[in-house]
């Protein structure tokens, strides 16, 4: 039987989302992190404001991209913009679960081995309210339809779902061992939830079976960036390892 290849250390599975408003303050940030930071993201408002040049400082600085587009389109405009970013040689990309299987496998079936496609679920600042009002029919268990959805992402063959911490268990059990669960809207315990709603520290996310977590304003808001990330990634080793002995 062939071996299950190895995860990287849990520090180069913490990724910090550069959510700033200049490709300036971006490399900046990533300087300040200095060698506590391998994974950064690049979201919606970087990307619009910098464009495919900051993903290329990023990765002057030896660091991975992880580009946080969330495409959803029709399945032809997808594909085409999944293989544009494969050129850049980011290592993932998101696209909503919700464009539906035929757009789900075009971008597929356009992303080059090295990039691994992440399907969103449900967007971590809804409540079961506030998504019973997209879909116009009452949500009881927004964990059920983060699920639903991660059905159709496996089933197209995406790498993996990014999700809210508190359906990371779901997830792993649904798309089993070898998915990508990537969790956004990671707090310590002392931190603001700010507009996240379904959010848990670094410890729970690694516990209940995330692969890789996104840590923004805890790590980019502190007066000490590479402090904090040190000090979360700090108290994810030590209760992912558990007591000595």
């Amino acid at each position: 039987m062939t071996a299950r290849p190895a995860r990287p250390p849990l520090r180069e599975r913490v990724i910090v989302a550069l959510d700033l408003p200049s490709a300036p303050a971006a490399l900046a940030l990533a300087d300040r992190l200095g060698p506590a930071c391998s994974f950064v993201k690049v979201g919606l408002e970087l990307y619009t404001a910098a464009g495919p040049a900051v993903v290329a400082a990023l990765h002057d600085r030896g660091l991975r991209v992880f580009l946080d587009l969330k495409l959803h389109d029709i399945p032809n405009t997808v594909a085409r913009a999944v293989a544009r970013a494969g050129d850049l040689g980011v290592r993932f990309l998101t696209l909503h679960a919700a464009g539906g299987p035929a757009m789900l496998a075009a971008a597929a079936h356009a992303a080059p081995p090295s990039l691994s496609l992440l399907g969103v679920t449900v967007l971590t600042s809804l409540a079961p309210a506030a998504l019973g009002e997209v879909f116009g029919r009452a949500v009881e268990d927004v964990g059920a339809e983060a699920e639903r959805f991660a059905g159709q992402v496996g089933g197209a063959g995406l790498a993996g779902v990014i999700c809210a911490a508190t359906e990371a268990e779901r997830m792993r059990r649904r798309l089993g061992p070898e998915a990508l669960v990537v969790t956004p809207g990671i707090r310590s315990a002392a931190d603001a939830h700010h507009d996240q709603r379904r959010v848990r520290t670094a410890a729970e996310a690694f516990l209940a079976g995330a692969s890789h977590i996104v840590v923004g304003r805890p790590v980019t808001g502190a007066p000490d960036p590479r402090g904090a990330l040190e000090r979360i990634v700090a108290e994810a080793e030590a209760a992912v390892a558990g007591p000595a002995g």
